[in-house]
């Protein structure tokens, strides 16, 4: 599994803990700080299944087909290059593997977060199925967010 966007790990020691000591999760972001702070917390906790991984703007440096989940909370809207990424990600999931999407819903005025950090089903779905994806589940059982699982088109 991959963490995209990982932060200082919040999500990514809860999916090293759902993965299970024979899995594998690559805790991945563009800074550095937030890396030595999820590498500081990792150690702390004697997490060993984590891979931390120093993307760069466009490219998430994971290897091809190494991945069967990756995921991105909060994170899919804050991306300058999401074309770029979404084709390396896509690069980057095995066979069946999938792409989850938890973001904001504009679609709910309600919803206290600024119009820039959330999305509809339909941006997320024309952005990210125009690189080679397909919208497979739409989850609205969060309040506020929506979980978008999309697979790799065959």
């Amino acid at each position: 599994v991959a963490d995209i966007g990982a932060g200082s790990g919040y999500i990514t020691i809860r999916l090293a803990a759902r993965v299970g000591p024979t899995g594998r999760v690559f805790a991945n972001d563009v800074q550095p700080q937030m890396l030595q702070m999820l590498g500081r917390r990792l150690a702390d906790k004697h997490i060993t299944n984590v891979t931390i991984v120093q993307g760069t703007i466009d490219d998430p440096r994971l290897e091809p087909a190494s991945i069967d989940l990756a995921l991105m909370v909060d994170v899919y809207h804050e991306l300058s290059q999401p074309q770029a990424i979404l084709r390396h990600l896509r690069e980057s999931l095995k066979p069946g593997g999938r792409l989850a999407l938890l973001e904001y819903r504009t679609e709910d005025p309600t919803v206290p977060i600024k119009p820039e950090h959330k999305m509809s089903v339909a941006e997320a779905k024309l952005e990210v199925e125009s690189e080679g994806f397909t919208l497979a589940k739409v989850d609205e059982a969060l309040p506020r967010q929506h979980i978008l699982i999309f697979t790799v088109k065959p």
